[in-house]
């Protein structure tokens, strides 16, 4: 079936522009979720260029610690490196740093993925997690109120990379991936889930990303080679917040400093 999904690009200067609008359009999301369920669910993925965006929600002199309502926040991973909690490698270790040893968040706000295990046994705890908090039932898959990604230089997203068995993973809220290139196993929350989201944002930065996001936004749809181009949210928008160098090779925004991609597939 196809769909058609509009994607929204916002170009900022630098990577502190882009990590302020960050900030301030996850911390919108949260306040809306909350005001219309009572709670926010969220998922957020590792690496650097998120880290900033979670040291401005933590800093008390910032704006954005303060409009959070953390008592009504659950916080979840989109991926998870095959490491202990406490590795440098760590997502939820960058997570904790950047974030959770600086906020009013209980453990029990907290869904990890357990890297330190066996990465199957991993990705079955953590979709058994899932299930019960968002007390699904069936095949029905939960629906995050916002998801957070990034993407790298091969056109991979979470940890879903090129030519993996996890873009084949329909009917599963997380697996283990192995992925040859990177000689490495992840742990990964599935595409299918990531779209159900409410709201799914991209934060990408620097000029090693532009080819390839040229390539997903305007290039023909070809999923094994570029797994980004998987993210087609259920709503129907899909929004990306860019440095200017990763905007390179993009169609300039309008004037109101955004652009307008439609992609159909």
């Amino acid at each position: 079936m196809s769909r058609t999904t509009e994607v929204l690009y916002f170009v900022y200067p630098d990577a502190d522009s882009l990590a302020r609008h960050a900030a301030l359009r996850l911390v919108e999301q949260i306040e809306q979720a909350v005001s219309a369920r009572g709670m926010a669910r969220i998922a957020i993925s590792g690496g650097n260029t998120p880290r900033r965006m979670l040291e401005l929600l933590a800093d008390p002199k910032a704006e954005y610690r303060a409009r959070v309502p953390w008592q009504s926040l659950e916080l979840y991973f989109v991926d998870e490196r095959t490491v202990p909690p406490d590795h440098a490698e760590s997502n939820y270790r960058m997570v904790r740093e950047a974030l959770l040893d600086q906020v009013p968040l209980k453990p029990e706000q907290v869904v990890r993925m357990q890297g330190e295990l066996d990465t199957e046994e991993a990705a079955a705890k953590y979709e058994s997690q899932i299930r019960m908090r968002f007390r699904l039932e069936g095949a029905e898959l939960p629906r995050f109120d916002v998801v957070t990604l990034g993407m790298g230089d091969d056109g991979h997203t979470a940890s879903l990379f090129p030519h993996t068995e996890a873009i084949d993973a329909l009917g599963r809220i997380a697996v283990a991936n192995h992925v040859p290139q990177k000689d490495t196993w992840r742990i990964t929350l599935t595409w299918p889930v990531i779209n159900q989201a409410r709201d799914v944002f991209f934060l990408i930065q620097g000029a090693d990303k532009a080819a390839v996001l040229a390539r997903v936004l305007q290039g023909p749809f070809d999923p094994e080679s570029l797994p980004t181009q998987l993210i087609r949210p259920v709503s129907g928008k899909l929004t990306m917040l860019l440095d200017s160098t990763a905007a390179a090779q993009l169609p300039p925004p309008g004037a109101e400093g955004f652009g307008r991609l439609e992609k159909t597939r």
